[in-house]
Order: C-alpha cells, then structure tokens, then sequence
C-alpha cells in the first residue's frame, strides 16, 4: 500500500479572479467542501471553488512549507496556474471522476 499524500491546491473564483491556496491530505473531499459551500469561509463568500493547480508531496511539512511560500506572493501564483493550466481550467473533475 502506498504512502499517504498531501496536496498544495489552489481556488479560483474565475479566470484573473479571486484565489485561495490551502493544504490537505484529501484532495477531493476538501475541493468538493468547498464547491458544496456549505460551511461560511472565505471560499463560500467570494465564490471560490474552480480547482486551477495543485502539486503533490508525500510529506506534510513539505507541503506546508510549499504552502507558505506561496501564500503571499499573488504573481507567483498567477504564474503556476497559467504555466500549468493556462485556461484555468476546473481541474475537479479530472481527478475526481464522473458525479
């Protein structure tokens, strides 16, 4: 059985819009709590639910230090998604599969 995973994932409310990075070890759950906004945050009110980047790591504190770096620097975000998904694209369903 393989080892267990952590992501860096980033939000986009739309293309140029509003982001929001986080970190989590569920990729899939944790998108779709935010696209089901359900619980008020940050997500829920600026509508930020489009899955434009996410890296993988197999140790957390990667994952978190990665977060932090980028956390803070809004081009260097930019820069991510549109080296790696230049149309930001939804990424949701690509990894989540068919609803």
């Amino acid at each position: 059985m393989g080892g267990r995973h952590y992501y860096v994932y980033i939000l986009a409310s739309k293309i140029g819009g509003t982001l929001y990075i986080g970190v989590t070890n569920d990729l899939i759950r944790r998108v779709a709590e935010h696209k089901s906004k359900l619980i008020e945050s940050f997500t829920e009110k600026y509508d930020v639910a489009r899955l434009v980047y996410f890296e993988q790591f197999d140790d957390p504190e990667n994952a978190i230090k990665r977060e932090k770096r980028l956390k803070w620097n809004r081009a260097w975000k930019v820069r991510l998604i549109e080296k790696e998904n230049p149309n930001w694209d939804d990424l949701y369903a690509g990894i989540a599969g068919p609803p």
